[in-house]
This record gives structure tokens, C-alpha cells and sequence, in this order.
């Protein structure tokens, strides 16, 4: 029977639904397809109990439909509906007035819902009442309307990733692109498209925050090869290597570590950042290999050397030849410290040798020194007066006399003996003052009675004598003649030659 021709039903007078005349089953799978008529579908035997729950019919034979996933527990438990809530939406379903709006039922059993395109043929509820059958359809209507509430919730609401949300979807839309249900089919339609924009709209935005990610870990990536690079190229008489190796490390487990917590880069960056990473590392562990081996190389020659240093030392350690064995140390030491370093651990057990045997040395030559400068201390106090005896014959007046009395005080000087090590230079040096200035005096005294020297200044004062007679008489020439240049000339010179005359005569006295 066509739509056209289908008597109108009778308005049935609303009544409370029984809760024994529920169907049984209210998945879309255990409707009973096909097109059948209501003779057709077999039922139950009757029995004293409540009246059986017939079984609801297509009018086609689809295959049973799934049941509906469950979709997983929102990360927002705020923004989605508790089960209470969900039970309650779904139980106010059964209402007819809602579904009257969107549906109706045939004087045959069949439900149909009203679409924008027409009316459009759901299905049947044999043995039901047409409230009971429109609510039936309207509650599977309100069942997907439910589940696109929700993961409208999800998708704008929560954390849940895009890949469930869209794999939700496609579920959703498989749900509604033939759902035999009696509501609001656009609405639901429109909320899937909802759904799906936000859904998109979310893509777009994770999108940039993946590409913002990926950027900072390409950066990061960056910096990390950048410093290898830095420490790689460094030169080599610059590298602190114990520092520059632990950081070399670190930054390896740097790099492992943002692989693991930050996002992918694209396989040809990745790439090429680990071959960049990786050639600095194997630069700089090829550098420090042949640092490390050039440095044992000298730490054995120094070792070499210094363990000859330690022998010579031991040998000197029991010499009482004091000066010159002292002497011999400070040229050991020298050579030590031109040798270079060992390695730590030999370098140190070699010094321990050598200080000892320097050690030893030095402390017999104290002891000896000590000894002494008990025995030195009344030479010294001889010694000191002898000093104030010669700073007295200062400043000499007469020579001869204070000569004697110097060489008097160096004899006694000299039999007073050593004095105490400290104290010997201090002396040594007061008197060879003394003994200078009385030199200097001597000196003087020679050179002004030396008779060469005189017979020489003489002879110059008698040149520069005759010298200025005649300039005299050139000048009293070109007086006479009135030539004023070769006057000008003859003073200048008769000037000069009569300074140097004068320089002569003091020299001379």
C-alpha cells in the first residue's frame, strides 16, 4: 500500500505504556527483517503469565545490525553525561507527543519517520499499539542522538585524541547514514556535520602544535649538534679534555633523550642532524686518542728523566761538600723542572724520592751551619768593631796615613775568621765600602801628580797661548782695515780659544 493511499489511522487515546508490553530486545539487530506481513511472524503460545513481548519487523531484509561500540570513558568526567543521566534521556524517549512530530504508524503496523524528501519507511512493531511502536523507533533515534551528544562533548571538550574521535565518527556516520529510527534526522545530521568540523578544526590546531613541536625539537636538535661541533673544533692546545669528553657524553645523552620524549622530525633531518652529530664525535674522540697517546709518550720520557734526576740526588744526599754539592741541587732542580710531567701517580713518587734525597742534604748542612754560627758569633763581634774602626778613617784627609791604618784593620780582618752565615754578607759588604771610597781617594791623588798628565796639560796651555797672540794681532789687522766680517770672525774665535785657555789653567792647578 502506497503512502497516498494509506488510510489515515485513528487517533488512539493516550494511554500510560505497560511495562510488559516493552519488547524484549531494543538493538537495531534483533528487529526481524524483511517485508513481512503480520501473519507472518510467529507468535508465542499464550500463556497465563503477562501478555508475550512481540518482536518489531522491517519492511526489508538488511542485515542485523552491530551493536553500538561502547565508546570510552571521556577524560573529562564534567563534560560528559553520567549513566544516570544518559538512562533518564533515554527513558523520557518513550513519550509519544516528541516522536508524533517526526513520525507516524500505519493502519498496518508500519512506522514511518517524516523527512524533508518525504516520508521514508522504518520498519514495524507487530503486536504493539502505534504509541508503543513510534515510541519504540523514537528511542533508537534517541539512542545515536545520545551517542553524538557525547562525542560532540569528547571532541570539544576533552583531550581525546583525533584518532579515536575520528574513528568514533566514521562509527557514528555508519550509525545514521541509514538509521530507521523516527526523530529529528537533520538534527542529528547537522550534529554529526558538527562534529565533523570540530573535529577538523581540532586537526588543524594539534597540526600547528605539531609543527611548532616538531621545530623546537629540530632546535633543540640543533643546539645539541651545534655545541658538538664547537667542542670538536676547538684547538687542541685550548681543549680542557676531562671537561670537553664529560660534555661530549652529556650531550649524546641529551640528543637520546629528546628522541624519546620530544616528537619525530622527518626522516632526511633526522638523518642529517645524527650524521653531523656523529662525525664531531668521532673527530673529537680521534683528537683526544691522539692526545692521550703523544701525552703518554712524554709522560714516559719525563718519567725517564726524572728517575735518572732521583739517582743523581740520592748519590749527592751524603756529600759534606757543602757549597758545591748545594750548588749541584739547584742545577738538579732546574733539570726537573724542564723535564716535564709524568703521569700523575709516577710523577708523584719520583718527587717524594727526590725531595727526600734533597731534603736529607740540606738538613746535615743546617745542623753543620748551626754548629758553626755558635763558634762564628765571637769572630763576629771582632769583626763588628773593625768595621767601626774603618768607617772612622772617613772622609780621608790624609792619605798616606789612612792607607796604613786600612791595611792594619784588613790584616786583623782577615785573622779574625768566618762569621755566621747570616750575618756575612752584611759585613763583607760595609767594609769593601769603606775600602772603595779610600781607592777612589787614592786614585784622585795619583792622577793629579802623575807627570804625563801634566807635562800634557802644559803643553796644551802654551799652544792655546800662542794661539790667542795671534788672533790678537788678526783682529787688531782687520780692525785697521775696517772689514767688519773678518772682525766679527776674529772675536769669535779669540772667545773660544780664550774659554778653552781658562779650562786648560784649572786643569793645569
Amino acid at each position: 500500500m502506497s503512502d497516498a493511499t494509506a488510510p489515515v489511522p485513528q487517533p488512539q487515546p493516550e494511554t500510560e505504556p505497560v511495562a510488559t508490553q516493552e519488547p524484549a530486545v531494543e538493538s537495531p539487530g534483533d528487529l526481524v527483517p524483511g517485508p513481512e506481513v503480520a501473519g507472518d511472524v510467529p507468535v508465542p503460545e499464550a500463556t497465563p503469565s503477562p501478555v508475550p513481548e512481540p518482536e518489531p519487523t522491517h519492511d526489508e531484509h538488511p542485515e542485523p545490525a552491530p551493536e553500538p561500540e561502547p565508546e570510552p570513558e571521556p577524560r573529562v568526567a564534567a563534560a560528559v553525561p553520567s549513566p544516570a543521566a544518559l538512562a533518564g534521556r533515554l527513558a523520557s524517549a518513550s513519550a509519544p507527543s516528541p516522536s508524533t512530530a517526526f513520525g507516524r504508524v500505519a493502519q498496518d503496523g508500519t512506522v514511518y519517520v517524516r523527512t524533508p524528501e518525504g516520508e521514508r519507511e522504518v520498519g514495524s512493531y507487530p503486536g504493539a499499539t502505534p504509541a508503543e511502536a513510534l515510541a519504540y523507533f523514537a528511542r533508537k533515534y534517541d539512542e545515536t542522538n545520545a551517542q553524538a551528544d557525547l562525542l560532540l562533548q569528547r571532541v570539544t571538550q576533552t583531550d581525546l585524541s583525533t584518532r579515536e574521535a575520528s574513528e568514533s565518527l566514521a562509527r557514528l556516520r555508519e550509525q545514521t547514514s541509514d538509521l530507521r529510527a523516527v526523530g529529528d534526522l537533520v538534527a542529528l545530521a547537522a550534529k554529526v556535520e558538527n562534529i565533523a568540523t570540530a573535529l577538523e578544526a581540532r586537526k588543524t590546531v594539534e597540526s600547528a602544535e605539531r609543527s611548532a613541536a616538531r621545530e623546537a625539537a629540530r632546535a633543540r636538535r640543533e643546539e645539541i649538534v651545534a655545541e658538538a661541533e664547537q667542542l670538536a673544533g676547538q684547538p687542541e692546545a685550548k681543549i680542557q679534555w676531562k671537561a670537553s669528553s664529560a660534555r661530549m657524553r652529556t650531550l649524546l645523552d641529551e640528543w637520546k633523550e629528546a628522541q624519546r620524549q620530544g616528537p619525530k622530525l622527518d626522516r632526511e633531518s633526522e638523518q642529517a642532524l645524527w650524521h653531523r652529530l656523529s662525525s664531531a664525535r668521532n673527530s673529537f674522540d680521534k683528537m683526544r686518542r691522539v692526545h692521550f697517546a703523544q701525552l703518554s709518550g712524554a709522560q714516559n720520557e719525563a718519567k725517564s728523566i726524572k728517575e735518572d734526576l732521583v739517582a743523581q740526588a740520592q748519590e749527592l744526599a751524603t756529600s759534606t761538600d757543602w757549597g758545591s754539592t748545594a750548588g749541584a741541587f739547584k742545577r738538579l732542580m732546574d733539570r726537573w723542572r724542564q723535564a716535564g710531567r709524568a703521569s700523575r701517580s709516577d710523577d708523584d713518587l719520583l718527587w717524594q724520592q727526590f725531595k727526600a734525597a734533597q731534603d736529607a742534604f740540606f738538613t746535615a748542612k743546617d745542623a753543620v751551619a748551626a754548629v758553626e754560627n755558635q763558634e762564628y758569633a765571637a769572630n763576629l763581634a771582632v769583626k763588628e768593631q773593625l768595621l767601626a774602626q774603618a768607617q772612622a778613617l772617613l772622609p780621608v784627609k790624609d792619605l798616606e796615613a789612612t792607607k796604613a791604618s786600612l791595611r792594619s784593620i784588613q790584616d786583623r780582618w782577615d785573622a779574625a775568621g768566618k762569621v755566621p752565615r747570616a750575618d756575612m754578607e752584611r759585613i763583607e759588604k760595609a767594609m769593601r765600602r769603606v775600602e772603595a771610597q779610600i781607592r777612589e781617594a787614592d786614585d784622585r791623588k795619583w792622577v793629579s801628580s802623575n807627570p804625563e798628565v801634566t807635562a800634557r796639560a802644559q803643553s796644551m796651555v802654551a799652544q792655546l797661548e800662542a794661539s790667542i797672540a795671534g788672533l790678537r794681532e788678526e783682529l787688531a789687522t782687520a780692525e785697521s782695515s775696517g772689514n767688519q766680517s773678518k772682525i766679527a770672525k776674529a772675536k769669535e774665535a779669540l772667545t773660544a780659544r780664550e774659554a778653552w785657555l781658562e779650562q786648560a789653567r784649572r786643569g793645569l792647578g
